[in-house]
């Protein structure tokens, strides 16, 4: 049934797809689609406006005109749903909110070398294909295991460096080749390259890389660096 109520609207052209106002709606209402925060359904939405204020550019606005009903029994199944899939109902993920990590953040105060990540979050399932951080930027690509196994991951591929984390076996490979096109087209990205383990398995993140870079139709630099089990780089 349609009513006239209250609701939020998304000015596309404003928004840039960082995705900081998808954990912020408990109903589980936003999604990032196409680089764009998108209302799934008018019923999820109760037109309160959480995520209002924590958008950086004023892409969404509250509006009344004519929907469907606000759900709550939808909404429940809605957020069962999306806790079910690992898809975090709004409000539940703090993995999801993006952080622009400063100098500051990285010290540690206690003679360690200060962690060289510039951003969060780093999985890429959990990254916007817009996110700020990702214009124009120099990408590591880095299998999960790289990190533990490389000791000096952080001094000789994080600096100046922007780092996104999959793993080829055990992610889903086509939504991450896909993502991952979309985000070279999106962000404009100055180069790409893959730290992967020297297990055969792990030589899919490079193929998904390059399939992704075809796929965007964009030419950036790419390189490939191999880790062996025993920490030495071999490429």
């Amino acid at each position: 049934m349609k009513i006239t109520r209250k609701i939020v609207k998304i000015n596309e052209q404003k928004c840039n797809g960082c995705g900081i106002c998808v954990p912020s709606c408990s109903e589980g209402a936003l999604k990032i689609v196409g680089g764009k925060a998108r209302l799934v359904s008018d019923t999820y939405c109760d037109g309160l406006g959480a995520c209002l204020y924590e958008c950086p550019r004023g892409a969404i606005t509250i509006e009344e005109r004519e929907v469907d009903e606000f759900n709550e029994s939808k909404v429940k199944q809605q957020i069962r749903t999306l806790k079910a899939g690992n898809g975090y109902a709004a409000g539940g993920c703090p993995s999801e909110k993006v952080r622009v990590l400063t100098k500051a953040d990285n010290e540690t105060g206690l003679g360690h070398q200060p962690s060289q990540l510039s951003h969060w979050p780093v999985q890429l399932t959990l990254v916007a294909a817009a996110a700020p951080f990702l214009k124009g930027a120099d990408v590591v690509l880095a299998a999960d295991c790289t990190a533990f196994v490389y000791a000096d991951f952080h001094r000789d591929f994080l600096k100046n460096h922007t780092l996104l984390v999959a793993c080829p076996k055990l992610d889903d490979f086509e939504a991450h080749s896909q993502k991952l096109a979309q985000t070279i087209e999106t962000s404009g990205l100055h180069s790409l390259t893959v730290v992967r383990m020297e297990v055969p398995c792990c030589s899919g993140l490079s193929f998904m890389a390059k399939q992704a870079i075809a796929t965007s139709n964009k030419h950036i630099p790419f390189r490939e660096m191999v880790v062996s089990v025993n920490g030495e780089l071999k490429d």
